[in-house]
């Protein structure tokens, strides 16, 4: 837990704790909100796996991203969740668009 808090900058163990479940929360329903996604598009399983794989992925990305700060700030956690955000998207390339 010291390491996590000292790494994200944290402060009490709550708020670790919290963090990981909204983590959990937000791959869970990210992975549950793909399917239908690229169902309502076409692409199904039944699709050949180099199509129906990485059109999966593609949706689940940027759903992720959305998802995690809205149930970040649910927990109220927004402010270490956009700016987990904002780092992950400027390791990514997408930085320009987080200018302050």
């Amino acid at each position: 837990m010291e390491k996590l808090k000292e790494r994200w900058g944290l402060t009490s163990n709550r708020q670790v704790v919290v963090v990981l479940l909204v983590f959990a929360i937000t791959g869970s329903t990210a992975a549950k909100l793909a399917a239908p996604v690229t169902a309502f598009l076409g692409i199904t399983p039944q699709h050949e796996w180099y199509i129906y794989w990485p059109a999966r992925i593609l949706f689940l990305f940027p759903i992720y991203q959305i998802l995690l700060v809205v149930i970040g700030w649910i927990f109220g956690q927004f402010e270490f969740f956009w700016a987990f955000e904002k780092k992950m998207l400027s390791r990514l390339g997408f930085g320009k668009f987080f200018k302050d």
